[in-house]
């Protein structure tokens, strides 16, 4: 039998590709090595003290939209953060402890606002941010605000500051609050949608945009009485801040074209001529001002760190003690099953709950609520949690955050003590049932449903068939006994009668200090003042740490999550040209497919009638 052998030309090209092949699985293994030896030095190499000169100058500047906390799990934020591509967001609880760490730090002289990259945050937070100031200026150190563009949210924490510099090209405009939303109902009947609504409430107007084509009297009325009130207390603060009085800042809100006119329609000469801020400053007279003030550095001009890296360090030195109020976030729509941060799951923030009763170090719960509701079902998990906790001995109390309506007071009705803003948006005490059905849309292009049953109810609920008038009324009975059932729940909780609470339920929602002189919240203050009140139940005194119950990952899934942010950023896969990846991109997207899908995978499995206000926060 003859062999033969394969050509000089085969021989070669064999050569070849196996030595790309190798060489490749060496660069990729080498990567690997680098990427792991990074992980594992910052998973056990442990953070160094942070080491200050002095002089230095604290810069707040928040990052788009101020939370309560992140939205998604740690993975989806590393990825998003390799890929460029993370969601702008700054904890509102990062601010305030920055500020009462650097309120006894000697080496931080004075703190410099940034409000360029302040997208906004909620009405109730403004009380928040100026309780936090108002106690860091106690220390005698200077506040400085400065921005380019300044809307009302931006506005609000400039004039938190001592002075509130702004670019000499720069603006400001109130706008002032308003909720405005597009209604759907002749554009559903263009395409022949049958809108099933079933709701309890004259006020539980979350799902009129589906069967009007504008707002309902009993909308407008308790929409402007809400935001009347928030606009004033905004007034009040801002003008206080400024030292002005408040008809002064009021009339310039109201005429603010003319007074523009008055100053040539230079934005920023308006606000210097009004008062709404002190001084025109440019980006470089900043630097100068600044290093004067505080101290100068060749790289930046003037002595600073960052509100991040401030914070980290200063977080490093402390150790929560053995004595501890728990702080339980309970942000964004309320859903069933286990859900990520940043939206509230029935099933994980009950284990949170039973976390916290579990720890021996905490000794009493703080919910801090920012939600305009949800599953009924699902706040009703979390209600009946709370109350195990509460009777297993240890106190609870609800802070409310910008809103805490609906499935979101439901979940707070039962607490110890219930806290809110005077601008909290709460209240909305109704239910909703919404089940549109696309029969006649199907029909118009030739697509019938047809079939037999065993029962009445066999395809009832059939988003292809209309809904009959038995299916409708057993609807209706289910919504209208959970509405009773929400508000005799209520009642109970809070020492009213079922008359009373109705009075102020029908779904109308209310700002907290609306809320307090209708009985539904007992007390108007900060997330702080909440925890102060906990901690009194306890008996703790003033002698206690303040720890957040969250959800946490297991060192080996944090090591995952670290090598997997690593690994995708120095594969070049943020917004680069291809030319500056270091990986080829086919290569790149299965490291970034397989990451995913091994993180997917390694961790735990993922485990209706609406109690929603859908109640827009003005910002």
């Amino acid at each position: 039998m003859t062999t033969h052998r394969p050509n000089i030309l085969v021989r070669l090209w064999l050569g070849f590709w196996n030595g790309v092949t190798a060489l490749r699985m060496a660069v990729f293994n080498i990567l690997f090595l680098i990427v792991l030896a990074l992980v594992l030095r910052a998973i056990f190499a442990g953070g160094e003290a942070l080491v200050l000169d002095d002089d230095t100058t604290l810069v707040i500047s928040p990052r788009g939209v101020i939370v309560e906390e992140y939205v998604g799990t740690p993975f989806e934020r590393a990825v998003n953060e390799a890929l460029g591509q993370e969601l702008p967001q700054t904890r509102l609880r990062d601010i305030v402890a920055t500020l009462e760490f650097a309120a006894g730090d000697d080496k931080v002289t004075q703190v410099l606002i940034q409000t360029d990259r302040l997208i906004g945050m909620g009405p109730g937070m403004l009380n928040e941010l100026e309780q936090a100031f108002t106690r860091f200026r106690e220390s005698g150190k200077r506040v400085i605000a400065h921005g380019g563009w300044m809307s009302q949210g931006q506005y609000f924490m400039a004039s938190l500051a001592d002075e509130i510099w702004l670019d000499r090209d720069g603006m400001v405009l109130l706008q002032g609050y308003g909720m405005y939303r597009q209604y759907y109902a002749d554009g559903l009947e263009m395409l022949e949608v049958d809108v099933n609504l079933i709701r309890v409430g004259e006020y539980k107007s979350a799902m009129e945009p589906y069967i009007r084509n504008d707002m309902s009297e009993a909308d407008r009325e308790a929409r402007q009485y809400l935001i009347d009130d928030l606009w004033q207390r905004y007034l009040d603060h801002a003008a206080s801040n400024r030292g002005m009085p408040v008809e002064v800042l009021a009339d310039l809100t109201n005429n603010f074209p003319a007074y523009l006119e008055q100053a040539g329609g230079s934005m920023s000469q308006m606000a210097l001529d009004r008062g709404l801020v002190d001084r025109l400053v440019s980006r470089p007279e900043l630097r100068s001002e600044l290093a004067l003030s505080g101290a100068s550095d060749e790289e930046s001009g003037y002595r600073r760190i960052g509100m991040s890296e401030y914070l980290e360090g200063r977080q490093l030195m402390t150790t929560p003690g053995d004595r501890q109020v728990g702080v339980i976030v309970a942000q964004g729509t309320i859903v069933e099953g286990s859900q990520p941060p940043g939206t509230i799951g029935g099933d994980s923030t009950a284990r949170l709950i039973r976390q916290a009763a579990q720890d021996d170090k905490i000794e009493a719960v703080v919910l801090r609520i920012d939600s305009g509701g949800g599953s009924a079902f699902a706040s009703e998990v979390i209600r009946t949690e709370l109350m195990n906790l509460r009777d297993a001995g240890k106190p609870v109390v609800v802070s409310m955050g910008n809103v805490a309506a609906s499935g979101g007071y439901w979940i707070a009705m039962g607490a110890d003590e219930v806290w809110a803003y005077p601008t909290t948006i709460t209240g909305s005490i109704g239910i909703f049932g919404f089940f549109p059905t696309f029969q006649n849309t199907l029909a118009k292009i030739g697509v019938y449903t047809d079939g037999v049953g065993t029962t009445p109810l066999s395809g009832a609920l059939r988003p292809d068939m209309a809904m009959d008038e038995e299916t409708r009324r057993m609807l209706q009975n289910f919504i209208d006994h959970g509405y009773q059932e929400f508000i005799g729940l209520v009642a109970e909780h809070r020492n009213m009668s079922v008359e009373d609470v109705d009075a102020v339920a029908q779904g109308r929602i209310w700002t907290g200090a609306q809320a307090q002189d209708r009985g539904l919240v007992d007390h108007l203050g900060t997330l702080s003042d909440a925890i102060d009140s906990a901690a009194r139940m306890a008996g703790l005194g003033e002698d206690y740490d303040v720890t957040y119950v969250e959800q946490g990952m297991e060192p080996w899934q944090a090591f995952l999550t670290g090598m997997g942010a690593r690994a995708l950023s120095m594969a070049g896969a943020e917004l680069a040209p291809p030319e500056a990846r270091v990986l080829p991109d086919d290569l790149r997207r299965r490291l970034v497919e397989d990451m995913a899908l091994l993180y997917e995978h390694a961790g735990p499995g993922r485990t209706g009638v609406m109690a929603h206000c859908l109640c827009d926060v003005p910002r």
